[in-house]
């Protein structure tokens, strides 16, 4: 298992959202051995959100040579010929280090901001996927189509490999899900703050039973773990202040349902739960620090990381 970081899409202390905070935070991940950086989708939310694209374009240049993810781009919302656009150049400007992981999105919000049925999301989902591979690796277009348009024309450039961007699908490890997963997707995103290692291993193995029945390669299929949000510190009350004041309203839970469930907390109890994770499956989690990210990025690499147990 490695580790990939979260950019700071969203404030959490009223820090503001810029350049320079997007750079530190890569550069960060960068010089302390994480794997990847990601931006995750939203177009309305409780506090300001940059767009995740546009933030994924500003740091190319300088992620070295960190993996790029999105964790999940609405491809519902935005259309699979708008968005094969954004991932093929973002694809093309990196080099070729582009995971495109997909999701239709579990806020209502953002569906009414764009005019589009909440209840329809599913159904254009799956569509928008065929469509957007179609788009990306020169796959055989779906036949009919209800809610989007397919081009007479390849969309060009095209993305830097032969074989397309990777399409991971985000999914909470539902039954239905997983059957999704397998289906139509290169990997499996799974959400930090919706499982649990032992859930995580269970949504797995279900996973490896399915692929099969696909005509897929259950062996060597990829996932990871997003929205792993972080705070490592020593101190009881401050772990409890930022699991009460800063994550339970952002995410409108019980702060109580939180704890341990994960990486806020001493440099021990985060190791593990990586550990837990490692030990079910896991290939990658990203960390999403709440604030202070080099800081935390640094403590990760330094107290946390080098303590993981993982299989051998």
């Amino acid at each position: 298992m490695d580790l990939g970081v979260h950019l700071p899409l969203m404030e959490f202390r009223q820090e503001g959202l810029s350049l320079a905070r997007l750079g530190a935070t890569v550069d960060a991940a960068r010089d302390c051995g994480f794997a990847a950086v990601a931006a995750n989708d939203h177009f309305v939310f409780s506090t300001p959100w940059l767009d995740a694209p546009t933030a994924l374009a500003a740091v190319v240049e300088r992620s070295g040579l960190l993996g790029l993810a999105t964790t999940v781009s609405l491809v519902a919302l935005r259309g699979p010929v708008p968005l094969a656009k954004t991932l093929a150049a973002l694809d093309l400007l990196s080099g070729g280090r582009l995971i495109a992981g997909l999701g239709p999105g579990s806020s209502e919000r953002d569906y009414d901001a764009i005019g589009i049925p909440f209840e329809d999301r599913w159904q254009r989902f799956e569509e928008a996927v065929l469509i957007l591979r179609a788009l990306l690796a020169r796959a055989p277009a779906p036949e009919l189509v209800r809610y989007y348009s397919l081009p007479d024309v390849d969309l060009l450039p095209s993305p830097r490999r032969d074989a397309g961007i990777p399409l991971w699908i985000g999914s909470w490890g539902s039954p239905a899900g997983l059957h999704r997963v397998a289906r139509l997707a290169d990997g499996w995103l799974a959400s930090a703050y919706n499982t649990t290692p032992e859930r995580f291993k269970s949504g797995r193995e279900r996973l490896t039973s399915e692929l099969p029945r696909h005509g897929r390669r259950a062996n060597g299929f990829p996932n990871a773990l997003a929205t792993m949000w972080t705070w490592v510190t020593e101190e009881r009350a401050e772990r409890d202040r930022v699991l009460r004041d800063v994550l339970a309203p952002l995410l409108n839970r019980d702060p109580d349902e939180l704890v341990g469930q994960l990486c806020i907390g001493s440099a021990e109890q985060c190791a593990e739960l990586l550990s837990r994770y490692a030990k079910a499956g896991c290939q990658r989690v990203y960390l999403w620090p709440l604030g202070d990210e080099a800081r935390q990025l640094e403590l990760v690499a330094a107290q946390v990381a080098p303590n993981i147990e993982r299989p051998i």
